[in-house]
């Protein structure tokens, strides 16, 4: 079974906040997924979205620890951040939106984010469910995901846009 956590970039005047319009939106985004990847406007990260925050959740221990500052709201927002819709009857997983503005400081913490040091703070705990995977191989997976979303949030926030978020089961 696989699942992915999708990103696509919109323009936040074309968003209705209804929750069947996104689904729709999102699946038919899923349909050109390659494509839109492609042309910078989506991304997706398959299986490890959650180690991918708790990858993230690291900034917020080194923020406290360097300068007494939180920081914990950006590093919240590239993966599970953004305001939630819901299905009518709470059946699936609701959908994610980032604002423009938000997108924007998702963006500026990818950009900021040193990965080597988030890496020392959590890759314990992100290898862990790896087993006897070596670790540069567990490494280099998570430096890609990292990557790919730092590229696609300086896009999508240079272009003004706004973020869906679908979970796919």
């Amino acid at each position: 079974m696989s699942y992915h956590l999708h990103f696509r970039a919109v323009p936040e005047a074309e968003i209705r906040d209804d929750y069947t319009w996104l689904e729709e939106f999102m699946c038919d985004a899923w349909d050109d997924h390659p494509a839109e990847c492609a042309a910078g406007i989506a991304d997706s990260i398959e299986k490890d979205f959650s180690l991918v925050d708790t990858l993230y959740a690291a900034a917020a221990t080194l923020d406290e620890t360097e300068n007494g500052s939180g920081g914990s709201e950006s590093r919240q927002l590239p993966i599970f951040g953004g305001r939630p819709v819901y299905h009518p009857d709470h059946s699936q997983p609701p959908l994610l939106i980032l604002t423009p503005a938000e997108t924007r400081t998702a963006a500026d913490f990818l950009i900021a984010a040193p990965f080597d040091t988030l890496w020392e703070a959590a890759g314990a705990k992100i290898r862990a469910p790896f087993g006897n995977w070596d670790e540069a191989e567990v490494k280099a997976i998570f430096v890609s995901h990292h990557t790919n979303l730092r590229d696609f949030y300086r896009q999508t926030a240079s272009a003004g846009q706004a973020v869906i978020k679908m979970a796919r089961y």
